[in-house]
């Protein structure tokens, strides 16, 4: 595999995804990654496999990403910049051969990180994640490194939208419900009798 440096937002999408598939960011669902099938459709969500194969991931590859959810949780939860560095640098350096320059589908020239032939799964998640918080860190800064607006949640996520305003780990789920909770208030607000 190989992960370019400038497809950050690739790479901090699935750590976003992967922090928050767990059962303290999904109160209601409970845990996500329940098994290997289960990672396999986590895979195939975030574009680290085209379509579920017949072969799942191992037990084993499924325990080595529950551990790498923890550590991206606590690097995205980290408050120093510094840390983030020394951990997201770690976190290639583990598995990542070398980098090259390459020419991409267009044939321009970009910067690779290679992994080596017969990565785990759990690996080449790991240089994915790695790769995209290091070019978060170096595009957009440590501030892109946010928890979620909702008063019920605990997702992180990184913000690695141009204007740089996303509020919700999960916008869909998170913002909708504070949509719909709003929407219920000023309702409920409207039919209560006027005292008069």
């Amino acid at each position: 595999m190989k992960v370019a440096f400038s497809d950050y937002a690739w790479g901090a999408g699935a750590a976003t995804g992967l922090v928050n598939t767990s059962a303290l960011v999904r109160t209601a669902a409970g845990e996500i990654l329940t098994d290997p099938a289960a990672l396999a459709g986590f895979l195939v969500e975030q574009g680290l496999r085209t379509e579920p194969v017949a072969e799942l991931p191992s037990e084993d590859d499924l325990a080595r990403v529950l551990a790498l959810r923890q550590e991206t949780r606590t690097l995205l939860e980290a408050g120093d910049e510094g840390e983030v560095a020394d951990g997201a640098n770690e976190l290639v350096a583990r598995v990542a051969t070398r980098t090259a320059l390459l020419r991409d589908d267009a044939g321009r020239w970009q910067w690779y990180v290679v992994t080596p032939p017969g990565c785990s799964v759990a690996e080449e998640l790991t240089v994915l994640i790695g790769t995209g918080l290091l070019g978060v860190l170096h595009t957009l800064s440590h501030d892109r490194f946010r928890p979620c607006s909702s008063p019920v949640c605990h997702g992180l996520f990184v913000d690695t939208s141009k204007a740089g305003r996303r509020r919700y780990c999960m916008p869909g789920l998170c913002g909708n419900r504070l949509n719909v909770a709003s929407h219920r208030a000023r309702r409920q607000a409207g039919e209560r009798p006027s005292a008069g």
